[in-house]
């Protein structure tokens, strides 16, 4: 499988691409979670006895680690084209891909040609209580339903689930655009502090900021959970901040407040 060195089903899903489906991993340095058709090419092993075959890619649109940037479009349709041509399955990691679509002004269509399987996460911004969905070929889920109940993934009473996610279709995606204005006036207010240090760019509703003396990133933590808000170590140099659905104007104008008082 090739994917980006920062890509969450490799950072944090307990090793299950070697563990659950007897994969190795070809990871790509790529511009804030995002890799090329270009990059993706070089990663493509040759047909030799003596290494892995290659057989997937997978993308993460928007990007955790890449602070929720996007993928361009026409990036993604080259990657397709090369995929097809070396016989290669193109999978999305769409957890938060409704922010992208509002980002980018795109359209969920675009994305369906594009993929043969999309995951989509409905309990990030979208707002659900739990949820996540996976589309593909009507093959494909036949197939992925089996692989869940042999992993003991069966679920009861899931219609519960299925109308909390449908209301969250119809009615929270066009709101996501608040979340990212949001995003864009707390990283305003972080960066006029002089203990704030490179700020990834911020496209949607995650920033993720270097901290400087003379904090590290826990501490700042630490600080701002003793003012009442809850921000994410997420190395000992490194914050992440997400906004969503439960962060009110009020809440976002406090926020900048406390940065600012600090």
């Amino acid at each position: 499988m090739i994917c980006d060195t920062t890509a969450h089903i490799y950072q944090y899903e307990g090793g299950g691409i070697a563990f659950n489906s007897g994969a190795s991993v070809k990871l790509i340095n790529g511009a804030n979670g995002r890799i090329t058709a270009e990059q993706v090419a070089l990663g493509i092993n040759d047909d030799d006895v003596h290494k892995a075959r290659t057989s997937l890619v997978c993308l993460e649109n928007t990007s955790n680690r890449g602070g929720g940037s996007c993928y361009e479009l026409n990036e993604i349709q080259k990657i397709r084209q090369l995929c097809d041509e070396k016989g290669l399955i193109l999978h999305l990691d769409g957890a938060r891909l409704f922010n992208a679509l509002v980002a980018k002004n795109q359209k969920a269509e675009d994305y369906g040609k594009l993929f043969h399987s999309i995951s989509i996460c409905l309990s990030k911004s979208l707002g659900c209580p739990v949820g996540s969905v996976l589309l593909g070929s009507k093959d494909m889920i036949k197939k992925a339903r089996r692989i869940r109940k042999v992993f003991g993934g069966g679920m009861r009473q899931a219609g519960y689930l299925a109308a909390a996610g449908i209301y969250a279709l119809n009615n929270h995606v066009d709101r996501l655009a608040q979340d990212h204005q949001h995003a864009q006036q707390i990283t305003q207010a972080l960066s006029q502090k002089s203990f704030v240090g490179t700020v990834l760019p911020v496209e949607t509703n995650i920033i993720i900021f270097e901290v400087k003396a003379p904090y590290t990133a826990p501490q700042l933590v630490a600080k701002m959970k003793e003012l009442g808000v809850l921000w994410h170590a997420i190395s000992p140099t490194q914050v992440r901040i997400v906004t969503h659905l439960d962060v009110s104007d009020a809440m976002v104008a406090k926020t900048i407040e406390l940065i600012e008082q600090i």
